[in-house]
């Protein structure tokens, strides 16, 4: 079970890294050109994977038996690297990270409810403390930097 939790964190890490690495991209030569990039390299890196793998590439009919919804992860992680890289650059790396986080909760909520019939309220609970925790915190991150505005003004007009 360790494992499993390190290899959690090392994702999100991870996922940290490739959005700002794919903001700075963005950035360069272009929200559309940088996530096209992103996605050919991520390509290439599947396909070496898959050469070196023990699995063999097969197009059976189990592929047609797969609803076609299914077929989308690709489209959708276009989506999130445009959104992601347009986002990086104008909210701290820390919020977007948490505001993601509570997107993908609230998310995993709906879609249990939808798919299992479930409606966790220890879930939603949670999702709710994360949420107002953030708020909060939001909150006094801007109080403090009222505040070192109203300082700075003070010492220039001084």
């Amino acid at each position: 079970m360790a494992v499993y939790l390190i290899i959690s964190i090392l994702a999100g890490v991870s996922i940290v890294i490739a959005r700002i690495i794919n903001s700075n991209l963005a950035e360069k030569i272009g929200l559309l050109e940088g996530t096209l990039i992103n996605f050919v390299t991520g390509l290439l890196l599947s396909c070496i994977f898959l050469f070196f793998s023990s699995e063999a590439i097969t197009f059976s009919s189990a592929w047609l038996d797969v609803p076609v919804w299914a077929y989308l992860g690709g489209a959708a992680g276009v989506i999130v690297i445009l959104m992601s890289s347009f986002l990086t650059p104008k909210v701290s790396a820390f919020y977007l990270t948490l505001f993601i986080f509570i997107g993908q909760l609230f998310a995993g909520i709906v879609i249990d409810f939808i798919t299992l019939g479930e409606l966790s309220m220890g879930k939603i609970i949670g999702g709710l403390l994360v949420l107002f925790g953030l708020v909060f915190n939001l909150t006094i991150d801007r109080k403090e930097e009222m505040n070192a505005s109203a300082v700075k003004k003070e010492l220039g007009s001084a």
